[in-house]
């Protein structure tokens, strides 16, 4: 059973001009056969920004992000997304949440037997539209990521990592989350095509409005993307600030880590 802060009573979680966070995650701690991962993460996501969880391999970044959708249930502590604890819903409670928060999965997660326009198409139809707004809703997403209507037609496995990216970017703003979750948007992408997957970022902040929270061990791509960072280390959260605050940080341990030395507290989740 869930305990701690956020299970024992209600956590408000405000920034200092007193705005609510979308995004709440107080006292989560979660292990994987007896071995700690998360020892009690506390972190807000505020509405329009985009935070970056910065960490090492094996730290328990993508861990963080899939207790957001309830993808995995912390063992201790407290979930919520637009003021509602997610940690103890089922899968069908979990529905509503889903559509607010879109998911980009660190390989696209695209279904290879659909085409581009089905992968899009599919929360659209799952969340019960017409199929006339399916059809002028897709096209839509597919310019907002940058890519032509005929790339529709296609298959996933006719399409370059970039491309793969934007369409699995384009299916998670489809329904108009409020937020968007990057579970290593630049991994295994070429420089230039990274450069881009950044620019589609900041854009869906800019043009949509969206929250988002990132996820990388990509120091470039956390200071051109984020607003704010948060550095995770040891399965904590070992700082958090700004991207200027980060690039001037003294913590030893961020500061090793921006560096690429070793430290004693880095340890793998």
């Amino acid at each position: 059973m869930n305990s701690g802060r956020g299970a024992d009573m209600p956590v408000i979680c405000r920034d200092a001009s007193g705005q609510p966070a979308l995004i709440c995650i107080a006292g989560v701690e979660k292990a994987f056969g007896g071995k700690p991962v998360l020892r009690g993460i506390d972190l807000d996501v505020f509405p329009g920004e985009t935070l970056v969880i910065l960490g090492g391999s094996g730290s328990g970044k993508s861990v963080t992000l899939r207790h957001i959708v309830g993808l995995l249930k912390p063992d201790r502590g407290m979930v919520r997304v637009g003021g509602v604890a997610v940690q103890d819903m089922s899968e069908d409670e979990l529905i509503p949440i889903r559509r607010q928060v879109g998911f980009l999965f660190q390989g696209g997660a695209l279904f290879d037997s659909m085409n581009v326009f089905d992968n899009i198409a599919f929360p659209l139809r799952e969340a019960g539209w017409e199929e006339r707004q399916v059809t002028e809703r897709v096209p839509e997403v597919l310019q907002l990521v940058d890519l032509e209507p005929q790339v529709a037609d296609q298959m996933p496995d006719a399409l370059s990592g970039g491309m793969r990216k934007r369409v699995a970017l384009a299916r998670a703003i489809a329904v108009r989350p409020q937020a968007i979750l990057y579970d290593e948007p630049t991994t295994g992408l070429d420089p230039v095509t990274s450069t881009t997957i950044n620019e589609l970022i900041r854009s869906m902040q800019r043009r949509l409005g969206v929250t988002s929270v990132v996820v990388t061990h990509d120091i470039d791509s956390a200071f051109k993307v984020g607003d704010r960072i948060a550095f995770l280390c040891g399965g904590r959260i070992a700082f958090l600030g700004t991207v200027a605050e980060a690039r001037s940080s003294t913590d030893p341990r961020l500061r090793a880590f921006l560096e690429g030395r070793p430290h004693e507290e880095f340890e793998p989740g």
